[in-house]
């Protein structure tokens, strides 16, 4: 049975690294990164919600598409809404794959802190246009209060499974990841 893998957690968290790892060690999974798909977008910088809008339902009819075919997905993207992860849960479900969803996640002042360093060690411009974009939107609050949305979904999520990101530690956080993904089959 095919499987839509989300992983949730904090801006800067470390999703989009892990979800590369683990297509680069799955063959025919498809990193669907929303964030990569915001950016096919014409004015994202400027209306960054808005193009958030746009996006999903493509996302959504890209998952149910790869779904359909038995092919798996990881999803790294945050969600802080249950309506959210319920959308993707549901093209899970009517695809017939299983939705499995872990969260990565770290303590808020680390997860604020490591935004902050996001993007130190690389040259994609995303890091920077999007450090900018969260900065004008309340930069550290909007980041804590992220944190405690998702907090806040975590409590109404009993199968989501928490995996410790730990700052620095991809190979450690990976390996988790796997552990956690391979106890689930």
């Amino acid at each position: 049975m095919p499987r839509l893998i989300h992983l949730n957690g904090p801006p800067g968290i470390g999703k989009s690294t892990l979800a590369q790892l683990y297509v680069n060690d799955h063959v025919g999974v498809l990193n669907l990164d929303i964030d990569q798909l915001r950016g096919l977008i014409g004015g994202w910088r400027d209306r960054f919600e808005e193009t958030g809008e746009i996006v999903r339902p493509i996302a959504l009819s890209m998952a149910g598409t790869h779904l359909r075919a038995g092919r798996d997905i990881v999803m790294p993207q945050f969600l802080g809404r249950l309506s959210e992860i319920e959308r993707f849960e549901a093209v899970a479900h009517d695809n017939g794959a299983e939705f499995c969803e872990i969260v990565l996640m770290d303590t808020k002042e680390r997860s604020v802190d490591r935004f902050a360093r996001r993007g130190e060690d690389d040259d994609l411009p995303w890091h920077q246009q999007v450090k900018e974009i969260v900065a004008r939107s309340g930069g550290p609050s909007l980041l804590a209060g992220m944190h405690d949305q998702l907090t806040e979904v975590l409590r109404m999520r009993r199968a989501a499974i928490v995996v410790p990101s730990v700052a620095g530690a991809v190979e450690q956080t990976y390996k988790a990841l796997t552990a956690a993904l391979n106890a689930e089959r």
